[in-house]
């Protein structure tokens, strides 16, 4: 059941069409900060902007912070709304259920074919990144040390690496969160649309929120209050307390709303 619904998903057109769209737009962003002057001279400007202007290495990064508050979210929130409302409108969830198809393994199913969305989306977009960015934008001076880090000091390719991957898995249990919601709404509402608008409403919601004075007191707890704290991970040294706070949110998220929609959809009267 997992191998059928993971291949669906890397053989559908739509998937692939909405990777390339993700990922056209930070390789749109390279081209103009390479062929412009956009960009802020290097040593002025944010500190993360400055540093990936004189390393392309880091592009991936700024790539990542590009796609991360809204384009990612969106695509991941539509594809999750779609795992189970989807196949309630088009009428084969009653028939998958009626084989020898436990709802359990069918809810497992579903989300891991989202995770691998996700996984997939984010891994092209880095690798596209990374070679878009040291092409058009250069690499630092191997003879100056190692690449600079946020914080101006020098990070050797190992230290590049580990942090580089971590900030696309932190990225990943991000959206992980986004997966979990819209899972849930899935197993709720009639239609991938609503399942899917409804997870952007409440993505929305949390930005907006993020923004008011008023609501200072529930922004440590809003879904997308950490996600560009993966940016700390390129300081030197480390600064862990917010990456630490948004893993454990994240996997807050994922408990209660995956917890949710299995409780809803072992209950769920399916008659379509």
């Amino acid at each position: 059941m997992i191998g059928v619904e993971i291949s669906k998903m890397l053989r559908s057109r739509r998937t692939w069409s909405t990777i390339l769209l993700i990922d056209a737009l930070p390789t749109l962003v390279a081209v103009l900060l390479a062929l412009t002057d956009l960009g802020p001279r290097p040593g002025t400007g944010p500190a993360f902007l400055s540093a990936v202007l004189t390393d392309g290495t880091l592009f991936p990064l700024a790539a990542l912070a590009i796609v991360l508050p809204l384009f990612l979210p969106i695509a991941v929130a539509i594809t999750a709304g779609e795992a189970i409302a989807g196949e309630a409108q088009q009428g084969t969830l009653r028939y998958l259920l009626v084989r020898p198809v436990g709802r359990t393994r069918l809810l497992v199913a579903k989300l891991v074919s989202v995770l691998c969305f996700v996984v997939v989306t984010i891994l092209v977009v880095a690798v596209t990144a990374y070679v878009v960015g040291t092409l058009l934008l250069g690499q630092a001076d191997a003879s100056a040390g190692g690449v600079t880090s946020v914080s101006g000091s020098q990070l050797s390719t190992q230290e590049l690496t580990l942090r580089t991957l971590l900030a696309l898995g932190y990225a990943m249990l991000c959206m992980t969160g986004v997966a979990a919601i819209g899972l849930f709404l899935s197993t709720v509402a009639e239609s991938p649309l609503g399942a899917a608008l409804g997870t952007l409403a409440v993505l929305i919601a949390s930005t907006l929120l993020l923004t008011l004075d008023a609501a200072q007191s529930l922004q440590p707890y809003l879904p997308t209050r950490y996600w560009l704290s993966f940016v700390d991970l390129f300081r030197d040294p480390i600064l862990w307390r917010d990456v630490e706070r948004g893993v454990l949110l994240q996997l807050v998220y994922v408990a209660v709303f995956l917890g949710a929609a299995w409780a809803n959809f072992m209950t769920k009267d399916v008659t379509d």
